[in-house]
């Protein structure tokens, strides 16, 4: 599905990928073949992070959550195995354990305000 927001929860278990547009929603879960509770292999790490930004392909913005630091690790490491995805990448926020629903509606109201703050250069 091409749409042109997604939101990404995630912690070094699983991440839950929500693509979505005005009228649908797409989500995909993807879990770590870890058994760690923290990536202590690189490798693990990589593979898992791979299959997240390979969910991200065809989204235009996507915003980062979840409770701990893989979020951050995940941007990071976009940064230098997924440049596509770590284009896309708006912002990384923290968040507990919200259902599929309530982070689709965290999103849109997110990207509500972060669409007209990038229309409007007076509101930063």
């Amino acid at each position: 599905m091409s749409t042109f927001h997604a939101v990404v929860w995630m912690d070094h278990q699983e991440a839950h990928v929500l693509m979505f547009d005005r009228e649908h929603v797409e989500s995909q879960r993807i879990r770590s073949r870890s058994h760690h509770k923290h990536q202590g292999k690189a490798g693990d790490a990589s593979a898992f992070f791979a299959e997240v930004a390979k969910a991200l392909t065809g989204s235009h913005e996507v915003l980062l959550t979840g409770p701990g630091a893989a979020r951050n690790e995940f941007r990071e490491w976009c940064g230098s195995h997924a440049r596509s995805a770590a284009e896309v990448i708006v912002d990384s926020i923290a968040t507990d354990h919200p259902t599929d629903n309530q982070l689709v509606a965290l999103a849109r109201q997110y990207f509500r305000k972060f669409d007209a703050m990038a229309a409007d250069p007076t509101q930063v």
